[in-house]
């Protein structure tokens, strides 16, 4: 049964007399005790997405609903089975404890004591943050911080949580025991996640649908799996010294479909993961790498992961797309 709904969702912002879209003809369909991955750079329109759903922002055109319910007509029937976190807000009031917290945002939603003690001993206990309640915020680490927003959005037992990069810049250990989290809830509770990232790993983790946004466009909209196998080609990755000023010179190769690339500045090292449509383009690759002053140090054959799927789609990887977007 599909929980969230958009048709033909956009979203414009003016600047300077100019109409800038963040979302063109958004359709999507979510469902219930579904963990729905948005996957995208930044910039491409997923909080200002969640912003909409969550009843933050109104469209400028479209229609989107929640539980059967209009976004910009029924907002105050769909707030109390709707809820959020994002891994760049604030954790919350400094100078009260973690319980505290979630006390004071369980009675914006009129829960009552009993109530919200049960619901915070369970949230706390699969969170492990038990031993963390009767601290002061202030005097909690980023990854207790969080664990304590995952707590406070779920505080209210939600059909829906909306949580936009709930685990950016979190430890190992934590941003899995946040995820397994998040999993056992839509699997368990049938609760609805939707959840916006740039991070690959989480969303081949636990997601079971993904959509890839880019440029206020949705892309493609499938299983991990689906996407893999339908769009995805496999990468083949070089080590190479010194660092190419540019990567035009393997852009311009016939058959190279996208390039990404990422530098090892201890080692003076540059590792190009290089898209390609089909296996003559190795060749001409080599070819190009031997007349150049490029060295390859090593080089191996990738299988297809979402990365080489964004790339297949648009030629380029999410920190190439977000450097494009910044200039």
């Amino acid at each position: 049964m599909s929980v969230v709904e958009t048709h033909e969702l956009g979203r414009e912002f003016n600047s300077k007399g100019i109409s800038i879209p963040a979302l063109e003809n958004v359709n999507l369909e979510v469902n219930e005790g579904e963990v729905f991955g948005l996957l995208g750079p930044n910039g491409a329109g997923k909080t200002t997405l969640i912003r909409i759903l969550s009843t933050l922002l109104l469209p400028t055109s479209g229609t989107a609903t929640i539980a059967g319910y209009d976004v910009a007509s029924e907002t105050e029937k769909i707030r109390p089975l709707i809820n959020m976190a994002s891994g760049a807000e604030r954790a919350g009031y400094e100078f009260i404890t973690a319980r505290q917290n979630m006390w004071f945002f369980s009675q914006l939603y009129g829960i009552s004591n009993e109530d919200f003690k049960q619901r915070v001993s369970t949230l706390s206990s699969q969170l492990e943050l038990n031993a963390y309640l009767d601290k002061k915020v202030y005097a909690l680490s980023t990854g207790y911080r969080q664990r304590m927003t995952i707590a406070r959005a779920f505080i209210n037992d939600p059909r829906v949580v909306f949580m936009d990069e709930p685990t950016i810049a979190l430890d190992v250990m934590t941003a899995r025991r946040i995820r397994e989290f998040l999993a056992s809830e839509a699997r368990d509770s049938k609760r609805t996640i939707f959840l916006a990232t740039h991070n690959m790993a989480e969303t081949e983790a636990i997601c079971n649908r993904v959509a890839i946004i880019d440029k206020g466009k949705i892309l493609v909209c499938e299983t991990p799996e689906n996407l893999k196998r339908n769009y995805g080609v496999p990468a083949y990755v070089m080590e190479v010294t010194p660092p190419p000023n540019t990567l035009e010179v393997f852009t311009s190769i016939p058959g190279v479909k996208g390039v990404t690339s990422t530098l090892d500045e201890e080692r003076g090292v540059a590792r190009i993961k290089l898209v390609v449509k089909e296996g003559g383009a190795m060749e001409r690759i080599m070819k190009v790498v031997a007349a150049s002053d490029i060295t390859i140090l090593s080089s191996w054959r990738q299988e297809p992961t979402l990365e080489e799927v964004f790339v297949n789609l648009v030629g380029r990887g999410f920190v190439e797309r977000e450097l494009e977007n910044a200039l």
